[in-house]
């Protein structure tokens, strides 16, 4: 695979993951969507299915990665760095891009849902809202961008990430790399589909299971970038969770893989 194969491939591929994963956010989040409420079962299933179609969409080009977690514990596996840069920038680009596609497909479901008063109060609350929310909370589309805790504790948010991308990693080293070892093979698509909805059962209710920094980074500035109104703010106090928990995590497991499997 050249570099420039990587980089397409992971981009699409990783467009391919946030438009659907963060579609099904926006599904069951937003006023006037058809399946506004459908529930915690919906988005873990929505975002398995969203790996699968992602990981069959890029694999011929980069190999399916999708996930800077995924390229770091490889490298470390194998010992060749050369191309995770072409993976992370490719991968950071897609979940820019996909971010960016869910705002279009689900336009008018942001502002009907940002211009309710039952969501964002009135005038004087929404000024006040965005006052504090700018610098410390997150607004009220955020969860279709990013994630965020339930409960914040820094060190347990940081341990459940860790922890999620440990179980998806080893999944991925064991189970799920093709044949070259460098990437998801057809069965590999569909083991890690599995695995991550069942992360997002299991391990998901404390932070929402990030379990991958360019899912949650790349959106996360697209929510900052976008034009919406009262969108309130990024949570960029958060924002380091998501991302170093993951890359931990991923280093973790592949030290696991080498003293164990290896």
């Amino acid at each position: 695979m050249s570099s420039s194969d990587i980089f397409l491939g992971e981009t699409i591929g990783t467009a391919v993951l946030i438009l659907l994963g963060g579609g099904v956010c926006a599904a069951v989040t937003l006023k006037a969507s058809k399946a506004r409420n459908a529930g915690w079962l919906a988005i873990t299933f929505g975002w398995g299915f969203a790996v699968l179609t992602a990981v069959y969409t890029s694999a011929p080009l980069s190999g399916a990665h999708l996930n800077p977690a995924v390229t770091l514990a490889i490298a470390i596996k194998d010992g060749d760095w050369s191309n995770v840069p072409a993976y992370w920038s490719g991968q950071i680009l897609g979940a820019m891009i996909g971010a960016a596609l869910v705002w279009v497909a689900y336009y008018g479901q942001f502002v009907a849902h940002l211009t309710d008063r039952e969501i964002v109060g009135g005038p004087g609350a929404q000024a006040t809202k965005a006052a504090v929310a700018q610098e410390t909370q997150a607004g009220p589309v955020l969860g279709i961008f990013s994630t965020g805790p339930e409960i914040r504790n820094a060190a347990q948010n940081l341990a459940t990430e860790v922890i999620g991308t440990v179980v998806l990693i080893l999944a991925v080293l064991t189970q799920g790399l093709n044949d070259s070892g460098k990437g998801l093979g057809t069965l590999g698509a569909l083991v890690t589909a599995l695995v991550v909805v069942g992360i997002g059962l299991s391990l998901g209710g404390p932070t929402g299971y990030a379990i991958n920094p360019a899912r949650d980074l790349g959106p996360r500035v697209v929510h900052a970038l976008l034009p919406l109104p009262n969108k309130g703010g990024s949570d960029w106090g958060y924002a380091w969770v998501p991302v170093v928990g993951p890359l931990l995590g991923g280093a973790i497991a592949a030290g696991v893989y080498n003293a164990a499997f290896a």
